[in-house]
């Protein structure tokens, strides 16, 4: 056979056996295939679901399982309160009056004359009206936040703080001094459901992410109470760890897995795990601790020491305080206020010094120091963002 023959016949057969190689891999890779276990080839993950809160029944639905203060941005203004004027409104419940504020000029625009001993300023859930508190006058002075004038005062027996249920269907009367929780209705102020207490003084409350039930601070016995929301009962209570305590504002975690609660006695912030309602841990902030105010990115908390004149921030990402800003010229006394639309400053009354105190949010700075009546004490910003509104100086969801 000549070189030719040979160099030709090796050509077909390795072009054969390559043809061979192919198939069998290709036969190979069928048969693995087709003897493959089910499920253990990769699969495309599937997107993953969005938690969801099982609120109060009638409640909006929660906007972020990890904020609830998602709906409270800077400016971001329900349509019902867009059109409103910005004002501050501050109950002075030595003077039984209500002094309305410009915050672009820092000068009173209006003095309102309102019931004995007016304690703080509430807006409605559904945001349309401002309730005054006129605690030993026992009536609410509404006041339309549109036109700023006020209504009818409506008979309501001890109303030294208001709050509404998430789902709007009933105002909660802290009556105080009477020793009372008292469910309403929340336009007429009819009495739906009295809900009496054992403890003295209740006076300040948040509720849970899902609504569910509440956290009630007693100031005159230095107690806590949790509330159920739907069937507006007491389900516990407990005696807070510090001789003499008096607790005040209660505010919730953004992520809704703690309440923060000022204590004026103990000079600081007890820290509760609201669902478990076990024994809280103290944060010393500042002498005579007062109100709690989140900034709109929930990021920080502002906590105000009355005994002090000063104002503690405290960081939830970093679950530590961070900084204090003191109020200067001494004789300050930063009591119970809130946080501009636009969270650029922070609003807060002077109890026990006839006078208001305009913050800068960012660095500490005092922007304002205005003269207002006597007792100056739960003034509200108005408008604030939020889809509706808890009570108080204005909560925001």
């Amino acid at each position: 056979m000549t070189h030719r023959t040979l160099f030709k016949h090796a050509l077909i057969r390795g072009a054969a056996l390559g043809a061979l190689a192919a198939l069998a891999a290709c036969g190979a890779g069928s048969e693995d295939r087709a003897t493959e276990p089910p499920g253990t080839r990769a699969a495309v993950p599937a997107p993953a679901k969005k938690k969801t809160v099982q609120g109060l029944p009638g409640m909006p639905p929660v906007l972020d399982p990890k904020d609830v203060y998602a709906a409270d941005r800077p400016n971001q203004l329900s349509p019902v309160v867009r059109d409103f004027p910005s004002r501050i409104y501050v109950p002075n419940s030595e003077s039984d009056t209500v002094s309305v504020i410009d915050p672009k000029t820092y000068e009173i625009v209006e003095t309102i004359p309102v019931g004995r001993q007016p304690q703080h300023v509430v807006p409605s859930w559904d945001l349309k009206t401002l309730w005054v508190n006129n605690n030993r006058g026992h009536t609410l002075t509404p006041i339309d936040p549109k036109t700023g004038k006020a209504g009818k005062e409506v008979k309501v027996h001890d109303p030294y703080n208001l709050y509404f249920t998430p789902n709007g269907r009933y105002a909660v009367v802290m009556a105080s001094l009477d020793r009372e929780l008292v469910f309403r209705d929340p336009h007429t102020m009819k009495t739906i459901k009295t809900e009496p207490v054992a403890c003295y003084g209740v006076n300040h409350a948040d509720f849970s992410l899902d609504g569910r039930y509440f956290i009630v601070s007693c100031e005159f016995s230095g107690e806590l109470l949790k509330v159920d929301t739907e069937k507006m009962k007491v389900v516990g209570s407990q005696k807070l760890p510090f001789d003499g305590a008096m607790p005040q504002d209660v505010k919730i975690s953004p992520d809704g897995k703690r309440f923060y609660i000022a204590d004026m006695m103990a000079d600081g912030v007890w820290v509760l795990d609201g669902d478990r309602f076990t024994e809280p841990t103290l944060m010393r902030t500042g002498k005579g601790t007062h109100g709690l105010y989140v900034s709109r990115d929930s990021r920080e908390m502002y906590v105000s020491n009355r005994g002090e004149g000063t104002i503690s921030v405290f960081d939830f990402t970093r679950n530590k305080l961070t900084k204090k800003w003191h109020l200067p010229g001494g004789g300050a006394s930063p009591d119970m206020g809130g946080v501009s639309a636009d969270g650029k400053v922070l609003w807060l009354s002077g109890r026990y010094d006839a006078e208001v105190y305009a913050i800068d949010t960012r660095t500490g700075t005092q922007l304002a120091r205005i003269p207002v009546g006597s007792g100056p004490h739960g003034l509200a910003v108005y408008p604030q963002p939020g889809r509706y509104s808890l009570g108080h100086t204005g909560v925001f969801r």
